[in-house]
């Protein structure tokens, strides 16, 4: 579903004439549809991990602090990393996330040992106790880019009427219902309503759950889906 036919969409359900075209427009009412279709689009796409947006990038480590900008490791539409996927892929360790204070902490005690602590600052990928050289990291991230163009160029925000969405077109028509009745003082608690619930079943859809492993072991073993469990 492109940008234009969920335009098209909302607007008859909002009771507005249907646009042919939208990009370009100087109608007021269009105009202000683009610009709920962008809120929208930038607002779903931060209420999940969604799978269809999550990327997987490769580094070869150097044995400095300083693994590089993790725009140039993963890509310039770098959103945010998952954190507990970032594993050495030659040691078969996984890197561990701290924050700032857990950082200055490490700095100051000389930290050694076999794990390797990291965190992002200024954009740049950091790790310590410096990790060995030209070991194979890979790591999970989000793109920032939620919508892509006709020829499948990721982007941030519409451009043109044959874009089309990276998430579920139909919750970004139901956003945009409700965004644009509320931005015009009609009544759309029962719009967000719906649109809440459409967008939790496709939450508890989206992607594959873990499991929680009651042993140590690989084989033989019982699994309970993640949860919150009184054991």
């Amino acid at each position: 579903m492109s940008l234009l036919t969920i335009i098209q969409n909302a607007s008859k359900r909002v009771g507005l004439n249907s646009p042919a075209s939208a990009i370009g427009l100087t109608d007021e009412n269009v105009v202000r549809m683009i610009s709920l279709a962008n809120e929208e689009g930038a607002e779903l796409a931060s209420r999940h991990r969604w799978q269809n947006l999550i990327r997987e990038a490769t580094l070869t480590t150097t044995a400095t602090e300083s693994q590089g900008a993790i725009t140039t490791i993963a890509g310039a539409d770098f959103g945010y990393m998952l954190n507990d996927t970032i594993w050495d892929r030659t040691s078969n360790r996984r890197w561990l996330p701290v924050d700032d204070t857990q950082w200055q902490q490490m700095k100051a005690s000389s930290i050694t040992g076999p794990d390797v602590h990291f965190r992002i600052r200024g954009n740049t990928l950091l790790a310590i106790p410096v990790p060995a050289a030209s070991h194979t990291v890979a790591f999970e991230w989000v793109t920032k880019n939620w919508c892509e163009s006709s020829g499948g160029t990721g982007q941030s925000a519409w451009a043109a009427d044959a874009d089309v969405g990276r998430l579920d077109e139909n919750l970004m028509t139901a956003g945009l219902i409700w965004r644009w009745k509320e931005s015009q003082g009609l009544e759309y608690a029962e719009d967000f309503r719906k649109y809440e619930i459409l967008v939790n079943d496709a939450i508890a859809r989206d992607g594959v759950k873990g499991h929680i492993y009651m042993n140590s072991k690989h084989s033989g073993r019982t699994n309970v889906p993640d949860g919150n469990w009184v054991l």
